[in-house]
C-alpha cells in the first residue's frame, strides 16, 4: 500500500497574531469545509494562551480568529468533535499546571460559525481534566460515544476512557488502564536490574502512558497510547471501554509524542506518529520525521508507508480524521511556529 495524492499546505502565513502554536484538531463538515482549532500564544503554558480555529474553505485556508481565552491561565489541548446531530463540540483544557487541568466545552450549531459560552464538561473535577485529553472521541457501534483520556501527576501517567451514553450530557470515567511500571528511584536513575531481565512486552520504563487513539473492531474497543518507554503501547476492552487489558508494547517506536490514528471505512487502519526513540537516558527524542504507518490486520502489525516531513526540526502531534470516500486528513504542528495541513489517499 502506497501514499497517493499527497497535498500539505500551512493554515496561515509567516505574519500570524501569534509567536506559536500547537495541538492542533479537526473535523470535515458536510459541506466539504474543514475547520482547525488549536492553542497559540507566546508559547505552551504562557498565561496568554488561547483557544483558536482556522477554517478551510474552497478558496483556502481563513484568516485565524480567537475562539476561547481566560484570562492569565493557560489554555491547551482543544479536541473537535461532530456528535452527529448538527453539533460540533469543542473540547479543551484549562489551568495553569497540567495535574490541575480542568475539561470545559464549547457547543456549535452552525458549522462552527459560533459557539456556546464556555462550560465544565464535570462540573468541579480537579482530576487534572475529563473527556479527550488531545485525540478524538469515537461513537461505538451501540452509539455510545468515548473520549480517549488521561491525567499525569509528578509520578504518573494514567490513560482511561471517559463515556457518555447521552449525547454528551453527562460523562463517566473507566477504570485507568492497567500498567506494569518501572518506577525511577529517588534519585532520578532507573533501576538496571529490571531494564537487563529478559523482555516484557508489558514493562514500562518511566511515568507511564498518556493520550490515547481509539478505535473499534468485531473484537471490541481498542487504544494506543505514546509512553515515556520509547514505544507506543496498547490495551484492549472487551465491554465498550469500561475497563482495559495490561498495557503492552507494539513495538513501534515513539519519542513519547503525540500520535493519533484513523479507522478507514474498509477497517484499514492509519497512524501518524514520530518512529524514533528517546534520547539516551531522557524520556523525550526528536519529533523528525513525522511518518504514516497502515494496518490491515487490526492493529497486529503496522508498516510505515511514507514519512510527512523528514527535515531537521519538530514536526508532531497530529490529528487525523478519515473521510467516507477513504481520504485521510492531517494536521499537526510545524517547528511551533505554524499548523500544517496534509490530505492524502491510500492505495
Amino acid at each position: 500500500m502506497k501514499l497517493v495524492e499527497l497535498k500539505q499546505e500551512f493554515l496561515m502565513e509567516e505574519a500570524r497574531p501569534f509567536d506559536s502554536c500547537h495541538a492542533s484538531t479537526l473535523v470535515r463538515l458536510d459541506n466539504g469545509d474543514i475547520l482547525c482549532a488549536y492553542f497559540a500564544g507566546t508559547w505552551e503554558h504562557a498565561p496568554d494562551t488561547a483557544i483558536w480555529m482556522s477554517r478551510r474553505t474552497k478558496e483556502g485556508w481563513q484568516p485565524p480568529r480567537k475562539l476561547a481565552d481566560v484570562k492569565d491561565i493557560p489554555m491547551w489541548n482543544p479536541v473537535l468533535f461532530d456528535f452527529g446531530n448538527g453539533t460540533i463540540r469543542l473540547f479543551f483544557k484549562v489551568g495553569r499546571e497540567i495535574p490541575i487541568w480542568q475539561t470545559w466545552y464549547m457547543d456549535s450549531y452552525d458549522g462552527g460559525n459560533t459557539f456556546t459560552e464556555l462550560k465544565e464538561l464535570v462540573p468541579g473535577d480537579e482530576s487534572g481534566g475529563r473527556g479527550p485529553v488531545k485525540n478524538k472521541p469515537i461513537r461505538l457501534k451501540d452509539g455510545t460515544v468515548l473520549a480517549p483520556a488521561s491525567a499525569e501527576s509528578e509520578t504518573c501517567w494514567e490513560a482511561f476512557t471517559d463515556i457518555s451514553s447521552d449525547g454528551g450530557r453527562t460523562w463517566e470515567k473507566s477504570a485507568p488502564v492497567p500498567m506494569r511500571r518501572v518506577v525511577l528511584s529517588a534519585t532520578g536513575t532507573v533501576n538496571t536490574q529490571l531494564i537487563h531481565r529478559p523482555y516484557d512486552r508489558h514493562m514500562i520504563f518511566g511515568k507511564g502512558i498518556i493520550q490515547p487513539t481509539l478505535w473499534e473492531d468485531e473484537k471490541g474497543v481498542h487504544m494506543l497510547c505514546r509512553s515515556t518507554s520509547s514505544r507506543i503501547y496498547r490495551s484492549d476492552s472487551a465491554d465498550g471501554g469500561r475497563s482495559w487489558s495490561l498495557a503492552y508494547d507494539t513495538g513501534l517506536p515513539n519519542n513519547n509524542s503525540g500520535i493519533d490514528l484513523a479507522q478507514k471505512p474498509d477497517g484499514t487502519l492509519v497512524l501518524a506518529y514520530n518512529p524514533r526513540d528517546n534520547y539516551p537516558g531522557l524520556y523525550k527524542g526528536a519529533r523528525t520525521p513525522l511518518s504514516i504507518a497502515v494496518s490491515t490486520d487490526g492493529g497486529e502489525s503496522f508498516d510505515r508507508v511514507c514519512d510527512l516531513e523528514t527535515e531537521a526540526g519538530s514536526f508532531a502531534y497530529p490529528s487525523m480524521i478519515a473521510d467516507k470516500d477513504g481520504t485521510l486528513y492531517v494536521v499537526y504542528t510545524w517547528n511551533r511556529e505554524r499548523i500544517r495541513f496534509a490530505s492524502f489517499r491510500l492505495e
